[in-house]
């Protein structure tokens, strides 16, 4: 079986991107199936964005060029990994998108066969010599990771993988001389680096450059991917230096949906060398915690264990004593297993490259839906009218915006194309097959927003799949 992989860093201007790799799978499912990648990158600059993407070996060579493309202020469009010639079936590298002008990008895994989620994770500003990924499974609650570690440096990477279970087991794992541009690849279900049957925790990544103490340049994302079922979902590693001591997780749900069946989870990881205090604290003041989480080690945070009601939709706050934290929100139930990243800072201005609407093609399960949360993390309240989301097409053509009310601090708005009207009801798709289409969310000058978007498939029964990304702050 060969699967198809792809994770998306963008330097300044500059995207790369690393995807493929072979193996057997133990299992079927979504843990087996085979995953070509889509870009969806967006133009927020100012002039028409020339666009082009070079692809790599893992021997960091170039193999193949896209020819250059266009996209105008505002546009967002995508780019189907199948489509680019010369790259077979079984290939494993990596790629570069150059731009003239900044884009902003994420990029979803399409799945073959039942599997019908498309997990997504954006892409990156910059490298990190350490990076966390809070939850890694093996082989547990049906779940198996499958991350990847990207050198972006210039030079070649030596790798020190940390794993700590829940429990507090410790081990270490050493791979060197990764070339630059290119990725490796961790299996957890079908990896030597793990020699027990199970594992639930997290891993801490450090890089340097090969043979020296220093520090390297990486980027990871992480699957997480079904054995028994069709679900998968994806989220980014973080850098140490976007850890913080409070954390804003715009989406909270206990047995929420047409069937009250999806209920959220937080995985919380402690990044440092000693012991701290994590507590969180949800929109609607119920408060679960504190809880002591060993170095490196996580917890996980259910949204319904401290008898948040039935229904429950809102958001949360990780609060840390003793160190910084990261985290992770998962949703499961009613078939939705989406991922994104917590926040520790917030942006007046967020980009959202892949948003999509229907409303003739929703039941049939062919047409999808971007839902959007938009929480205030700033210090202050916002006014009614201050926020606004601008929805362009893939030509960067304004098709309408959506004004929000008043923003508590803390609290938390909606929006999706629907709100603008007609122009709304069919968005990023077109008569010739094509798509394309995107947002940008705008507050006050000095306001911080933190924005997730949840894109849906229907599949029957009230139930319908889906998958998170993070918004991208305009700087």
């Amino acid at each position: 079986m060969i699967k198809k992989f792809l994770s998306v860093l963008s330097i300044a201007f500059v995207i790369v991107m690393a995807f493929g790799f072979n193996y057997t799978p133990v299992y079927a499912y979504a843990y087996g199936s085979d995953f070509i990648s889509t870009i969806h990158y967006q133009n927020v600059g100012a002039a028409t964005a020339n666009v082009t993407i070079s692809i790599y070996n893992q021997a960091g060579e170039i193999t193949a060029t896209a020819p250059v493309t266009q996209l105008e202020p505002g546009g967002a469009t995508s780019l189907y990994a199948g489509t680019i010639s010369g790259l077979s079936a079984d290939f494993m590298g990596s790629a570069v998108i150059s731009s003239d002008q900044p884009l902003a990008t994420t990029i979803a895994q399409v799945g073959s066969g039942s599997v019908k989620n498309q997990p997504l994770s954006n892409g990156f500003s910059s490298g990190s010599d350490r990076v966390f990924i809070p939850t890694v499974l093996k082989n547990k609650f049906y779940f198996n990771s499958v991350f990847s570690v990207q050198n972006i440096d210039s030079v070649n990477a030596d790798l020190t993988l940390t794993f700590k279970t829940t429990e507090g087991m410790e081990i270490i794992e050493k791979v060197y001389d990764i070339p630059t541009r290119s990725s490796y690849v961790v299996d957890m279900g079908n990896t030597s680096m793990i020699p027990s049957s199970e594992f639930n925790g997290s891993v801490f990544i450090e890089a340097v450059q090969t043979g020296t103490s220093n520090p390297g340049s990486i980027v990871t994302t992480s699957m997480e991917l079904q054995f028994n079922g069709y679900n998968a979902y994806a989220f980014n590693g973080v850098p140490l230096t976007e850890t913080s001591n409070k954390i804003y997780m715009p989406s909270a749900v206990c047995k929420f949906g047409p069937n009250n069946d999806s209920t959220s989870a937080y995985a919380v990881q402690n990044p440092n060398a000693t012991a701290i205090s994590v507590t969180v604290t949800y929109s609607n003041d119920h408060v679960d915690g504190p809880y002591t989480i060993a170095p490196y080690a996580k917890r996980s945070f259910d949204g319904c264990a401290t008898g948040n009601p039935k229904g429950f939709l809102g958001s949360a706050i990780v609060t840390s004593i003793g160190g910084n934290v990261h985290a992770v929100g998962k949703v499961y139930g009613g078939g939705l297993y989406p991922a994104h990243l917590g926040f520790s800072a917030g942006s007046n201005k967020i980009a959202l490259p892949f948003v999509r609407w229907t409303e003739d093609h929703w039941y049939d399960g062919t047409g999808q839906r971007s839902y959007i949360a938009i929480q205030n993390i700033g210090t202050s309240s916002i006014a009614d009218g201050e926020v606004k989301v601008y929805y362009y097409d893939k030509d960067g053509n304004l098709l309408g915006s959506h004004t929000l009310g008043a923003l508590a601090v803390g609290g938390k708005a909606n929006s999706h194309p629907y709100y603008i009207g007609p122009a709304g009801y069919e968005f990023g798709t077109y008569p010739d097959g094509s798509s394309g289409g995107g947002a940008i969310v705008e507050g006050p000058a000095g306001s911080q927003l933190a924005v997730v978007v949840r894109v849906q498939k229907y599949t029957g029964g009230g139930n319908s799949v889906g998958e998170d990304y993070e918004g991208i702050p305009i700087e």
